[in-house]
């Protein structure tokens, strides 16, 4: 029994080995490319004869008409911020409204809110498009912003999961000492909902920064001063181009990846416990 297990174990570690292996070659190779002394695309090697930083330099110092890398980063990172603070904000009272309160037709509303919120997001994205083009808010980044928070209260449930783990008696302590909902909410839930705020963040955050569907439908001015990031680098793989700026396309990429790593390094321990603590039934 022992030879067996050992047998399958190390089978499956294998299998893993593999996978990994698999899947982290492209990024492998994304990253090698971006210091490539090459600037078109290049396979048949995999690894670049020449290394170099200048697709960095060109990217950062050296705009152009194609390439407006710290533009399309300023304006990602203001839709981000703001879709990470209304998105948290809904969220959260939302999530303390389904857990902490008690009214008519909270449970068919939760309901409600659960199935709707399982219907892919893109069925609605030629609807939602109309709609703000007859309020005049596509080409718009305050458009985008409340295209990707004002929906946002649906994603309660890991919230409403972790708040159901805090012990009702510390909400009925403060009512039987004359705090208002607001002051427990605000002075007793939130503290508590550190860990699950922090997940909030980061996955509120990471939804505009890597969008390109949504974005590329609302953005379609053509002016490549208003793009994201994702609409800009994917504009470097047009035919026409791929060849002058593939290298850069590859620096672009390994850039956009680094401060959502560093802000995912820093709240890790944070983060593992909003999701721990969330899938919890209460």
């Amino acid at each position: 029994m022992k030879v067996k297990r050992f047998i399958v174990s190390s089978l499956l570690h294998i299998l893993l080995a593999f996978i990994t292996f698999v899947w982290i070659i492209p990024i492998i190779w994304l990253v090698v490319t971006a210091f490539s002394g090459y600037k078109g695309i290049d396979i048949s090697h995999f690894f670049p004869e020449t290394w170099s930083v200048n697709n960095f330099a060109t990217i950062l110092f050296k705009p152009d008409s194609v390439v407006q890398y710290v533009t399309w980063f300023k304006n990602t990172l203001i839709i981000a911020i703001f879709t990470c603070i209304i998105s948290t904000v809904f969220i959260f009272m939302v999530g303390y409204a389904f857990c902490c309160l008690r009214f008519p037709g909270r449970k068919q509303l939760m309901v409600f809110s659960v199935v709707l919120n399982m219907f892919p997001g893109v069925l609605s994205m030629i609807a939602v498009y109309f709609v703000l083009k007859s309020l005049g808010l596509t080409n718009s980044h305050i458009g985008m912003i409340i295209v990707y928070s004002a929906g946002s209260g649906l994603g309660f449930l890991i919230v409403k999961g972790f708040m159901d783990t805090i012990p009702i008696s510390l909400r009925e302590s403060a009512r039987l000492e004359g705090a208002n909902e607001l002051e427990i909410m605000l002075n007793i839930i939130l503290p508590i909902c550190k860990p699950i705020i922090v997940y909030q963040v980061i996955a509120s955050f990471l939804v505009p920064w890597g969008d390109f569907v949504l974005a590329k439908l609302m953005l379609n001015s053509g002016l490549s001063k208003d793009w994201t990031i994702a609409i800009g680098l994917y504009n470097m793989l047009d035919k026409s181009l791929i060849n002058k700026y593939f290298s850069i396309f590859c620096a672009g990429g390994l850039l956009v990846s680094i401060p959502i790593s560093i802000l995912f390094i820093i709240m890790q321990k944070f983060y593992v416990e909003g999701v721990s603590g969330g899938a919890i039934k209460g």
